[in-house]
């Protein structure tokens, strides 16, 4: 999940898998698979990059149980 702001500031988490695409008009139009979509503050790259960060957190989780099971 990341977090992003809607228009009128408000924070929110979504789950970035469930992101269909972002249509740039000029906000960033966020519509989800269910065809659902938020308007939000973030730019594209911001968003992408939030995302890049949390696919990383969750690769170096995997990596760390996985170094751990080896040693036990």
């Amino acid at each position: 999940m990341i977090v992003l702001q809607k228009m009128n500031g408000e924070r929110f988490l979504i789950n970035h898998n469930q992101i269909e695409c972002i249509e740039l008009i000029p906000e960033c139009k966020v519509v989800m698979m269910n065809h659902d979509y938020y308007l939000v503050r973030d730019t594209v790259e911001q968003i992408i990059q939030k995302i890049a960060d949390y696919n990383a957190k969750v690769q170096d989780i995997h990596r760390e149980i996985t170094v751990n099971d080896r040693r036990g």
